[in-house]
């Protein structure tokens, strides 16, 4: 469950226009908080994004299911659902059994794949995929939507 600060970042991101994958960050750094607060680990620092990521969409924000030749069907099916739950509003109770042993799972995980040097990896790998013209759009879309210090 994402913390209230964290929803209402995310939604006045969106009231300002911003794209779904910077209002899906907010909920990626929170994740990255719990992960060095020792809320609980993550196995390496794609875990990490990938939880804040379920987080965002199940909480409304309208991101794409992953796609590519490397992404499994269960990580497609898994995001789908999260969509569909976060665009449907619909509570259920949650199985206290799953949601005990899915946070027992979770706190034998490490703490260092949020550190700076995981995510600074993470960043610099994920960048490379991307071609120099995608990376170059991004830094003129940043410096254009940047909030004014």
């Amino acid at each position: 469950m994402p913390e209230k600060q964290t929803v209402e970042r995310a939604r006045e991101d969106a009231r300002e226009g911003k794209s779904p994958s910077t209002q899906a960050g907010e909920f990626v750094r929170e994740e990255m908080h719990h992960v060095r607060e020792g809320k609980h680990g993550a196995a390496s620092a794609k875990q990490a994004i990938a939880i804040g990521l379920s987080k965002a969409r199940r909480a409304g924000v309208k991101l794409p299911s992953p796609s590519g030749s490397n992404v499994s069907a269960e990580s497609k099916e898994k995001a789908s659902r999260d969509s569909r739950r976060g665009q449907t509003g619909a509570n259920h109770k949650v199985s206290a059994k799953r949601s005990r042993a899915t946070s027992q799972a979770l706190k034998k995980k490490g703490h260092s794949a949020a550190s700076k040097s995981a995510l600074s990896n993470q960043a610099r790998t994920a960048a490379r995929k991307r071609g120099a013209a995608s990376r170059h759009n991004a830094a003129v879309k940043a410096s254009r939507t940047r909030k004014a210090a």
